[in-house]
């Protein structure tokens, strides 16, 4: 397993159905960051007026990069599978850094989380990135198919992709379960 393209989410992520906010992986590179989109369900905008929340916004952007890579890394340094991984830890928020929206989402509406690593140490990950709406009819698979680290860094999109967030420091860290027994 070179990276997480092609492995379903519900794989990685410790996040139960109702709280996976990640259809799929389209570009990850270990060690620079990832790519993943995710359409909000009516489960998601329930009592919000058909608006995808910006907290929510959040919380896909950190299981996109700060969880999902972070659990990449893990799986490679102690050999194990996600399985094994998401017996033995909890990933938790630690800090959220600086957050700004310029736009909302709808239901429906296809984003993508686009992020950086910035720092991973003692199983603590620390990601900056930005939330953009796909455009209509894009075809995400190819368009993410030549995409590489010096693209993710510059975040050299298309200017068809509408920029909603720019997430600044966004922490997690992963936890021994038995610390919350």
């Amino acid at each position: 397993m070179d990276n997480l393209v092609g492995i379903p989410p519900e794989d990685v992520l410790v996040h139960g159905p109702t709280k996976l906010m990640i259809t799929r992986y389209l570009w990850h590179s270990p060690n620079a960051g990832i790519v993943a989109c995710y359409s909000p369900t009516e489960r998601d905008v329930e009592d919000h007026f058909g608006i995808f929340r910006g907290v929510d916004q959040i919380e896909a952007f950190a299981q996109s990069t700060i969880v999902s890579c972070g659990a990449f890394i893990e799986t490679q340094k102690q050999v194990c599978s996600f399985d094994d991984l998401k017996r033995n830890f909890v990933p938790v928020f630690t800090s959220v850094g600086q957050v700004n929206f310029y736009s909302y989402l709808e239901l429906g509406d296809i984003f993508i989380s686009i992020g950086n690593i910035q720092s991973y140490k003692f199983r603590q990950m620390v990601c900056t990135g930005r939330i953009y709406k796909v455009p209509a009819s894009l075809n995400l698979d190819d368009y993410f198919s030549g995409f590489n680290e010096e693209r993710l860094l510059g975040y050299d999109l298309s200017e068809d992709f509408k920029l909603i967030a720019e997430l600044t420091d966004i922490t997690g860290r992963a936890i021994r379960t038995n610390n919350f027994k």
